[in-house]
């Protein structure tokens, strides 16, 4: 059974930091490209951050680059969202996705105060 858990959500307070885990069961990372998104209440979802599984080539959404970094452990089969300097506009349900393995579930929920 596929399945994608992700944890490492809290509270913090502007500019504090949280790491995401993305912890894959069912299938393995190799070569497929790891994607976190975030859902803020009222707004749609959004993507955030990718790498890939082939060159470990990272991309950003502007609002994050600079603050967020992105990596993978295949061995572990968990990817993480390392997350600094967060700002209030960072509050929002975050999730990984693994196409084709794309399961939106619970997420971990993300709060920054100000």
């Amino acid at each position: 059974q596929v399945d994608l858990v992700e944890t490492g959500g809290g509270l913090v307070q502007t500019g504090g930091s949280l790491r995401l885990s993305c912890a894959a069961s069912g299938f393995s990372f190799g070569t497929l490209t790891v994607k976190w998104y975030r859902h803020a209440t009222g707004r749609d979802r959004e993507f955030v951050a990718e790498i890939s599984g082939v060159d470990g080539i990272t991309k950003y959404a502007d609002s994050v680059k600079g603050r967020f970094t992105i990596s993978k452990d295949n061995a572990k089969n968990t990817a993480y969202l390392q997350m600094n300097n967060l700002e209030p506009e960072d509050t929002a349900v975050y999730y990984c996705s693994v196409p084709p393995y794309v399961v939106w579930d619970q997420g971990t929920q993300v709060t920054v105060s100000s």
